[in-house]
């Protein structure tokens, strides 16, 4: 009885392995996709407001770095070389409003859960992002798509696409009350 039950363990943990290496290759159902999440100190309302503010200031900033991006690669790398310029941007948003903690920006592959935009579904998985923690980066996040440009639209790239920061939650908000 003992080997059965511990061959049905054994079974179950290979089996848990095998999915989770396989949903981490498989990175969002063969798409590229590269995610921003910009992470609060805390959730305390003041947190909360700055990593708006510096929000704000990296879409901002952005915006006009990412326009000359027409690949996940190009514009990967485009991120990879301005990290210090994200992290210069959020830093002097920080600091403007008498904020003592740094940002910190860095490019890595995480986790993340089945999220909507408009008519895209990002399957939970395995995704590339910039993450820019705010202090200790332990309150709740901003975040958006880069690649494909979900929530930067509007600004024209060097292949003629458009690019420009769009916020949803602002327009929910406006077409409520409309």
């Amino acid at each position: 009885m003992k080997k059965i039950i511990l061959s049905i363990v054994g079974l179950i943990c290979i089996i848990t392995l095998s999915v989770v290496i396989v949903s981490k290759k498989e990175k969002a159902n063969g798409e590229s996709y590269l995610r921003v999440h910009i992470r609060a100190n805390s959730n305390s309302a003041e947190d909360q407001g700055i990593k708006m503010q510096v929000k704000t200031a990296v879409v901002d900033y952005l915006t006009g770095e990412i326009a000359s991006g027409s690949t996940f690669e190009e514009v990967y790398a485009i991120l990879k070389a301005n990290l210090e310029n994200i992290e210069a941007t959020a830093n002097k948003v920080l600091a403007e409003n008498g904020f003592t903690y740094k940002s910190h920006a860095s490019l890595r592959e995480e986790y993340f859960p089945t999220r909507s935009y408009n008519d895209y579904t990002l399957e939970n998985g395995y995704y590339d992002a910039l993450i820019l923690e705010l202090g200790k980066g332990e309150g709740n996040n901003w975040w958006c798509v880069v690649y494909p440009p979900l929530c930067f639209i509007g600004a024209e790239g060097s292949d003629g696409r458009n690019i420009k920061y769009k916020s949803k939650f602002i327009e929910i908000i406006q077409n409520f009350f409309q």
